[in-house]
């Protein structure tokens, strides 16, 4: 083995020295910002569209037209709530915080415990599918552990009920749920759009005008037919596929990432604090009390 590949699976191997019960945080810290970031990034991506296969979910968004109003900070607070759960551990002030705040924002909806669990196993069968096809290694059975042990911790401070604690328990709900539920409607193609927009948006200009057919290109049938979106050709399908495929492989020959991956959001480029998290017209309910900033 060259010194560079014994470089490139250091952090593989601190993680197989860690107990995914005890270090769940730092695994999955070094998993999501170190090891596979834009892979995560990306399968969480898909994962929020896969919502939208279920017409009581996407009719609320459609609703509420955030997506189609202010979709950017949407975007860009949907992953600035994540990256607060994570950055001191599930467990810490700092996520206790940002989850009670995403308590307060769900609580102005009806949605029922059911959809709840569908959508947090979307967050992690996403990344965990994608990493598995196009990651540049595969996940080791100690970082799944984690990532599951997370999940349900995660959906435990949301107040959800009745979750698995098992990736294989996420992946047959997930499963089961969209065999049951996976409807064409109008509003899942109206909110679906939205978000090819801001995906549109939030990518590098030379990449912008393929976003949407590659995205179409990177979904199952099942969940492209209840989005209503048009079929690809398969030498598209086989292109997109195969170079990230390829990114893989050349990903293997480079050396590990030293610093942890932070998203930049474009909504607040000063810097934010939580109390700028959340829908616009909900921000003054919510902000009761004064919040930090972060950068």
């Amino acid at each position: 083995m060259t010194h560079l590949s014994r470089r490139r699976y250091d952090i593989l191997r601190e993680i197989r020295a860690l107990d995914p019960e005890r270090d769940t945080d730092r695994i999955v810290w070094l998993t999501s910002r170190h090891e596979f970031p834009w892979d995560y990034t990306q399968g969480t991506g898909i994962a929020f569209l896969r919502d939208y296969g279920i017409p009581s979910i996407s009719r609320l968004l459609d609703r509420t037209r955030e997506f189609e109003d202010d979709g950017v900070k949407r975007y860009d607070d949907t992953l600035l709530i994540g990256e607060e759960a994570t950055v001191e551990g599930i467990d810490s002030e700092r996520s206790h915080a940002a989850l009670r705040r995403l308590n307060r924002i769900h609580g102005h909806y009806d949605i029922p415990n059911d959809e709840f669990r569908y959508v947090l196993a979307t967050t992690i069968v996403g990344p965990v599918r994608w990493i598995e096809e196009f990651g540049w290694r595969p996940l080791d059975p100690i970082e799944t552990r984690a990532l599951a042990r997370f999940t349900t911790r995660f959906g435990e401070l949301m107040g959800i009920r009745d979750l698995p604690s098992t990736y294989d328990g996420y992946l047959e709900l997930l499963t089961s749920y969209e065999r049951e539920h996976f409807e064409l409607d109008p509003a899942n193609r109206r909110v679906t759009e939205a978000t090819l927009r801001i995906a549109r948006a939030t990518a590098p200009a030379p990449l912008r005008p393929l976003v949407r057919r590659v995205t179409i290109a990177l979904m199952d049938e099942p969940l492209r037919e209840a989005l209503g979106l048009p079929h690809q050709p398969g030498w598209f399908v086989s292109a997109v596929r195969g170079g990230l495929r390829l990114r893989a492989r050349l990903l293997r020959l480079a050396p590990p990432r030293r610093t942890a991956y932070h998203h930049r959001p474009s909504t607040y480029p000063q810097g934010y604090r939580l109390g700028d998290l959340g829908p616009a017209s909900m921000l003054d309910e919510l902000n009761s009390n004064p919040l930090r900033r972060t950068p």
